[in-house]
């Protein structure tokens, strides 16, 4: 996806045309950003995904190229334009709003899921999310679960999946209202309830589940885990988009590399907490040596 993202003093009203204040023009996309998070912390990243024939699909390779991902599984669309982003920002309160148009990795298929199986079937976690088309992303599920790969799903854009398909995933990371979604609940009126939130989703048949809770950390749970894990303070903030997926690309390199599930989220925090100290979604995601300083001190040097 190309984030296309316009920053303004306030949110414009429907029907109503504001100033923006500045504008940037930069690659980004939820896989994309996650795959560049974890490429970032010295991973060996194979991404699948599907590009437009067109100045921003050109962007993204370039771009995957420098930051060290493979284009093996990065197919063109001939007739389809590359996937955007736009992305408003409030500059004083530092939220967002996003519209996402899939384009041309809207048309990935089952069949060229099925061409990457070698990658999928070696690889030490599978991680995916919800922008791509629903069919090939559980074909991905499929052939990593069958293979015995754990499935990190983080289920963004939030919309209903198949239980069938979630008792494949072996960690669902979604943020409060993506939760819910899975659910059909409606809200959360207390912190207090994000455990019985985490419960509802384990008993869907998923034994690993890390809620993000933006300015409030993470919330891990499991069989035999009960953990609240407070966010990760890095210096001014100064944009949060992309701060699910640097947890995302964070949380993944770790339990690719053995680390305990508590870890591995503590991890993400601290990846997430450093993107949002820098402006835009992939280019904002940190390096191996600053995250693994952070974490450093966090521990107080254990």
């Amino acid at each position: 996806m190309a984030d296309l993202t316009c920053r303004t003093d306030r949110m414009p009203k429907w029907g109503e045309t504001i100033l923006g204040i500045a504008f940037k023009l930069g690659p980004g996309g939820k896989g994309s950003n996650q795959a560049v998070a974890a490429a970032r912390l010295n991973s060996d990243v194979r991404l699948i995904t599907k590009l437009g024939r067109d100045p921003f699909g050109e962007m993204a390779r370039s771009f995957y190229l420098n930051e060290g991902i493979s284009l093996d599984r990065v197919y063109e669309d001939r007739e389809e334009s590359s996937g955007t982003a736009t992305i408003l920002v409030d500059d004083r309160t530092r939220e967002n709003a996003i519209v996402v148009v899939q384009g041309a990795c809207g048309r990935l298929t089952i069949s060229e899921v099925e061409a990457a199986r070698q990658e999928i079937v070696t690889s030490d976690v599978f991680l995916t999310q919800l922008e791509l088309p629903i069919p090939p992303t559980i074909r991905g599920i499929e052939i990593a679960h069958e293979a015995g790969v754990p499935v990190i799903l983080n289920p963004a854009p939030a919309c209903p999946l198949p239980i069938e398909v979630l008792r494949k995933v072996s960690y669902l990371t979604p943020n409060e209202s993506e939760g819910l979604a899975l659910i059909g609940g409606k809200s959360l009126d207390e912190f207090e309830d994000i455990e019985k939130l985490a419960d509802r989703l384990m008993a869907l048949g998923v034994p690993n589940v890390v809620l993000t809770l933006g300015e409030k950390g993470a919330f891990v749970k499991s069989q035999s885990i009960r953990l609240h894990i407070p966010v990760f303070h890095c210096g001014k903030i100064v944009e949060t988009t992309g701060a699910g997926d640097a947890f995302a690309g964070g949380l993944a390199v770790a339990l690719a590399e053995k680390k305990p599930l508590e870890a591995a989220a503590l991890y993400g925090c601290a990846v997430a907490g450093l993107s949002v100290t820098r402006p835009g979604t992939a280019p904002s995601m940190p390096r191996r040596d600053e995250v693994d300083k952070m974490v450093l001190g966090m521990s107080g040097g254990a």
